[in-house]
């Protein structure tokens, strides 16, 4: 991986969040391209239940202050940073006081979904993207991990088609069994056209569950990961029928080399 430049777009990280299968990866894999003298970046939301005192967050102001549009409305983006502690790697937080000041992160306290969660994993794709091209940095390998991601995909090839800076940039997204039941807000099919998406790439929105989120996201990437041990047979079936590279799951004694050889002679060979 040295000098590989690998982009990581997470819905959560350790330790700004507990510990689960996609946070602790999101940690793990760019914790070993930085090993093995890869370049890398971290982007995740600035959820408002983050401790921004202890986890020493600040606003990075050359990157703040632009405004992204959603669903017609403007929507300022704010850039903060911190550093993983002992880890030399630095974590990129995309905030906004509409989406993300609240103390919590894709839930209220009665264990329901955010009636804005789809907005809110618009803000994120467009947030990241916008700020990677304003640091000018132009990733071999984008990494996507969690469903609040997984319009990535889609709005890098499709919104962002014209982009120079992404023009090599190959697109891996993490499936895991970490779900949510019922849809998000039935009108998000309509906020993503908004931004001119091709109708087809988007028509299984109309109904936003969980499976057809990470459905676009397949259809959009150029290699897949099974992160779950278990994962919906729907989706199981539908990753395969893609037929584009995929690393079986592993556990995490066996990720690294497999991670390792699966980028550099699947998804950049």
């Amino acid at each position: 991986m040295k000098d590989k430049r690998i982009l990581y777009v997470s819905s959560e990280v350790v330790p700004y969040l507990p510990e689960t299968e996609i946070s602790s990866m999101s940690f793990e894999a760019p914790r070993l391209v930085n090993q093995q003298g890869g370049q890398i970046r971290i982007f995740m939301p600035r959820y408002g239940n983050i401790n921004e005192r202890r986890h020493q967050l600040h606003e990075v102001i050359r990157l703040s202050g632009i405004n992204l549009v959603i669903n017609d409305l403007d929507m300022p983006l704010i850039i903060k940073v911190a550093s993983i502690p002992k880890e030399r790697i630095q974590v990129y937080f995309i905030d906004n006081d509409e989406y993300f000041k609240r103390k919590a992160t894709l839930t209220d306290e009665d264990g329901e979904l955010f009636s804005d969660n789809d907005e809110r994993a618009i803000f994120f794709a467009k947030g990241v993207i916008e700020t990677v091209k304003k640091l000018n940095w132009s990733p071999d390998v984008i990494h996507v991990h969690g469903w609040l991601a997984s319009l990535l995909p889609v709005y890098l090839k499709e919104y962002y088609k014209d982009e120079p800076l992404f023009n090599e940039s190959k697109i891996i997204t993490s499936v895991y069994n970490q779900s949510f039941n019922n849809t998000l807000n039935k009108d998000m099919v309509n906020k993503v056209k908004f931004d001119n998406i091709n109708d087809d790439a988007i028509k299984v929105l109309e109904e936003p569950t969980y499976n057809n989120l990470m459905k676009i996201a397949v259809d959009y990437s150029d290699a897949l990961i099974i992160g779950s041990e278990d994962i919906s047979e729907d989706l199981e079936t539908y990753i395969k029928a893609s037929e584009k590279p995929i690393l079986e799951y592993q556990n995490r004694d066996e990720f690294g080399e497999a991670y390792t050889t699966f980028v550099n002679d699947a998804v950049l060979s």
